[in-house]
């Protein structure tokens, strides 16, 4: 049994803009639940900024490098 290639679903229309405002909603959601269960919040906005800047550069990464490939075909 052979293998087709997975299709990959299109790209945004702003990849770059929409990955960085999911991050945001996500490293907000970190500091919403340390307040929410009494937690560090300095602590939290350490661990938001972190999060925020990783998984912003990992999407940003990972979207130029499809983009890229899309290109050259």
């Amino acid at each position: 049994m052979s293998r087709r290639p997975r299709e990959l679903p299109p790209l945004p229309q702003r990849p770059y803009r929409d990955s960085f405002v999911l991050n945001l909603v996500l490293a907000g959601t970190i500091l919403l639940l340390a307040w929410a269960t009494g937690g560090s919040l300095g602590r939290a906005v350490v661990v938001a900024v972190g999060f925020l800047f990783v998984s912003t550069a990992w999407s940003w990464w990972r979207f130029r490098r499809r983009i890229l490939q899309e290109s050259e075909r």
